[in-house]
């Protein structure tokens, strides 16, 4: 089995094991991440944030990007402009966001395209992910071409969250991969020193 074969079939294991994660054991898992992020250096430090919008079955993202703009912070949030490319752009209240093309929440029309450069920390999403950051995506590939195209801009200021019921001890790795500097779980984080 090649290597595309391979996390194929651990996504299809990785949505079976979500479909039977408990309500209550996400939401209390979501929120210890949440608070974990927002004990980060990085988060504290960080004026603009870029931050996914939890879709079902992911991390619910919601309230960690309210808090954020009620603290001031300016807040940008992916938007697919085609078939495995996306951008990120700054929302200034949760009522921008919109439904898009796959009905994921994201900025509306009118919300301005924020360059790599200007993200202080990036907060991404997984099916699944290893403790060194290795990280397993839906498939589409927007996170790797993002991550790909802005990798210095955006070098040490990447955080991977994941519940700990979904990590794996290994994943397959591809060239166009790119691993997150910090993972965070429920009950602890791994990666890099800046993070603190």
């Amino acid at each position: 089995m090649d290597k595309r074969e391979e996390k194929q079939r651990l996504r299809r294991c990785i949505r079976t094991r979500i479909q039977a994660l408990s309500p209550y054991y996400c939401r209390r898992a979501d929120q210890a991440i949440l608070s974990r992020v927002k004990e980060l250096s990085l988060y504290k430090n960080a004026s603009l944030i870029f931050c996914f919008v939890g879709t079902a079955g992911e991390i619910q993202t919601i309230s960690l990007i309210g808090e954020a703009l009620a603290e001031g912070k300016r807040v940008c949030v992916p938007r697919c402009i085609s078939r495995g490319i996306m951008e990120i752009c700054e929302i200034r209240e949760l009522a921008e966001l919109k439904p898009g093309a796959y009905g994921i929440l994201e900025p509306g029309v009118g919300c301005g395209r924020v360059e790599a450069e200007e993200v202080g920390l990036a907060i991404l999403p997984c099916l699944s992910c290893t403790r060194d950051g290795r990280r397993l995506g839906q498939g589409g590939g927007y996170y790797d071409r993002y991550l790909k195209e802005y990798e210095k801009e955006l070098s040490g200021r990447c955080v991977l969250v994941c519940r700990e019921a979904l990590m794996l001890e290994e994943i397959p790795v591809e060239d166009h991969d790119r691993r997150a500097d910090l993972v965070v779980w429920e009950n602890g984080q791994a990666g890099g020193e800046n993070f603190s």
